[in-house]
């Protein structure tokens, strides 16, 4: 199975595509947009590459983080959300089973601390997908997390199931 985890923003999207039977990496990397471009040419470009890793790689899952918003920052979220929405319209398009989950159980599943920091994440996800490096920026660890966190719910969910 594959799963495409998914850090979305403005700027700066996140994505990596494991195969969560081996958890091997097949690909992983940013969408970088400027800000000087008009809002909807930035996610028109983080639909279409985002549409494009998925009819290559063909995931049957998409990983979200759900939206979290603190009062001093709410033009973050807002940003956020809108290239969050391109994600959720990508897997309507192509049929793709979409995720979400609070950042805290991301990083509980990855480092056992539902608080723990960025680079507490990015070492667990390097010890866990056995890259040489670290996977950077952020924007893509998080994103191979998020689908890192899909494969072990998915396999607590068939436990207690059984």
């Amino acid at each position: 199975m594959r799963i495409l985890g998914v850090d979305p923003g403005l700027g700066t999207t996140g994505y990596g595509v494991i195969d969560g039977d081996s958890f091997r990496v097949i690909e992983a990397g940013i969408i970088k947009t400027k800000s000087k471009t008009p809002v909807q040419e930035r996610i028109t470009k983080i639909f279409n590459e985002i549409s494009e890793i998925i009819e290559e790689h063909r995931p049957e899952v998409l990983v979200l983080e759900k939206i979290y918003s603190h009062y001093k920052h709410p033009t973050t979220a807002i940003l956020m959300a809108h290239a969050r929405a391109m994600a959720c319209l990508v897997c309507g398009k192509f049929d793709v089973k979409l995720v979400n989950y609070p950042s805290t159980r991301i990083k509980k599943v990855i480092t056992g601390n539902g608080h723990a920091s960025k680079v507490q994440v990015q070492r667990m996800v390097q010890g866990l997908l056995k890259l040489k490096r670290l996977p950077e920026p952020v924007d893509v660890s998080d994103a191979l997390a998020m689908a890192i966190t899909y494969c072990y719910s998915k396999d607590d969910l068939m436990k207690a199931r059984t």
